[in-house]
């Protein structure tokens, strides 16, 4: 094509263009504008054939019966007295459904009585699952998608909330008797079921998913080491071992990682704690089952709507000090006050316990130098280190092994401190040696043969340890 041909369709084009910018946008192809990736993300999510809510779409009666039911409780109730009116739900639905004929046949009555039950008196649909004691852990991601733990393994499960309102209102049922509070402000708490459960929310606008609850389970009946030996969470030697540090006064550190177990090997471990002793224990949510008769419960308090009056685990920590404690027990050691913790295990208050996060017992070591560092006093990394040296005599480390199994897999000995370096020395550990067809973790708790420099101690508070408990049965018999 020539220059002048190209010209004249120019000219043709420029000519049946519009005269006005609006007309020439109004021609314009319409551009949607562009999401950001968390709106597509739930928008894909809305559209899933395969999530909950689209296998198990609810049914309007469903609700609509719930909704007259919950109006005639309502009427009806006197006092504000629930447990009298539980026994009389079923038949004021049955009641509604002989009134109303719409009902028959389209909604399964005892699934609306039971959810109704669980909303007055329980927690909602999460009430199977924290009644199941087969079930360790509850997560709720949202109000579509609930799983949980049985047996080291999480699953989803079947269970549906109305909406993000029906999860915010079972968080409000939780935090509210204990004195904590979640909104726009504060939209994360800490807090705990009437059995001692551990209860961590979190909601929007932190949580995009929707308000999320996380709910670690308490046994009814608080483990005894004869429970954690059938586990294979450890081994008789090792219990032996224990109950003796424990009697003796030592002072002893359960590290591990989130789900490991370190609470429940507290709790056991605190049962070994003669009953004749004034323990104090300071917890972020109250926790531990201990089941002597002298105990005082210290918990810290969030700020207040104001931002003022919280209550920290260090001030705790420091004023457990003027409650003329035998024995100090901190539920889980992680900034400031791990200062004022080695400061009273130095000063004469032996037998503390307390737990903290890491991988190895090298680790923590690691983390409590860098948690003394956070209470803002400016001492030398020498210093701490022998404050640390002079305070801990045993670390108990606790791991969650891929199989879902907990075990303790070492028992170490803080031996002192050689130049800068704080000496460890294991006195248990686990031996991993295969891994079944089903994914099972084979492998054995073993003594490593070294009898700990505190043996003599325990000889002397009458503790008599046989040397058996630190050799290696397969050792020997070679």
């Amino acid at each position: 094509m020539s220059l002048l041909n190209r010209i004249q369709e120019r000219s043709q084009q420029l000519e049946t263009k519009p005269d006005t910018a609006e007309q020439a946008s109004n021609q314009k192809e319409y551009t949607p504008p562009k999401k950001d990736l968390i709106t597509a993300f739930r928008e894909t999510r809305k559209t899933d054939n395969n999530s909950p809510k689209t296998r198990n779409k609810p049914i309007d009666k469903h609700q609509e019966l719930k909704n007259r039911l919950q109006k005639q409780i309502l009427s009806d109730l006197k006092d504000d007295n629930v447990e009298d009116i539980i026994p009389q739900i079923d038949a004021m639905a049955i009641d509604i459904i002989k009134e109303d004929e719409t009902f028959r046949g389209k909604i399964d009555r005892k699934k609306v009585v039971d959810e109704l039950i669980n909303d007055l008196a329980g927690f909602g649909p999460i009430n199977p699952l924290l009644l199941d004691e087969n079930v360790t852990e509850v997560m709720v991601n949202g109000p579509n998608y609930v799983y949980c733990e049985r047996k080291g393994r999480i699953e989803l499960t079947n269970i549906l909330f109305r909406d993000d309102e029906h999860v915010m209102n079972i968080i409000e049922k939780i935090v509210a008797p204990i004195g904590r509070r979640i909104d726009e402000s504060s939209p994360m708490v800490d807090a705990r079921l009437p059995d001692g459960s551990r209860v961590n929310a979190i909601i929007p606008p932190l949580a995009l998913n929707g308000p999320t609850i996380t709910i670690r389970k308490f046994a009814k009946d608080p483990f005894k080491i004869e429970d954690l030996i059938n586990f294979g969470t450890l081994t008789h030697e090792m219990a032996v071992f224990l109950e003796a540090c424990v009697k003796a006064k030592l002072n002893i550190f359960v590290s591990g990682g989130t789900g490991s177990g370190k609470t429940t090997s507290l709790n056991v471990l605190s049962n070994f704690i003669p009953n004749d002793e004034r323990i104090i224990t300071i917890e972020d949510a109250a926790e531990l089952q201990l089941g002597q008769e002298h105990v005082i419960s210290l918990e810290s308090r969030p700020p207040n709507i104001e931002g003022n009056g919280a209550i920290t685990i260090r001030d705790l920590v420091r004023n457990s000090l003027r409650m003329r404690p035998d024995r100090i027990v901190i539920g889980e050691v992680r900034g400031g006050e791990a200062l004022d913790m080695l400061q009273a295990m130095n000063t004469g208050h032996d037998g503390s316990l307390a737990t903290g996060h890491s991988n190895s017992p090298r680790d923590m070591i690691s983390r409590l130098e860098t948690m003394v560092l956070l209470a803002g006093v400016d001492l030398p990394i020498k210093a701490i280190r022998e404050q640390i040296a002079g305070a801990i005599d045993v670390i108990i480390q606790q791991s969650r092994l891929k199989d879902g199994t907990r075990k303790i897999v070492k028992i170490t000995e803080v031996q002192g401190l050689e130049g800068d370096v704080i000496v460890l020395q294991d006195i248990f550990t686990f031996k991993q040696e295969s891994v079944d067809a089903n994914g099972k973790i084979i492998g054995n708790l073993i003594p490593t043969g070294v009898r700990p420099k505190f043996y003599e101690r325990l000889e002397t508070s009458g503790l008599h340890i046989p040397a058996s408990v630190f050799i290696n049965g397969e050792e020997w018999s070679e």
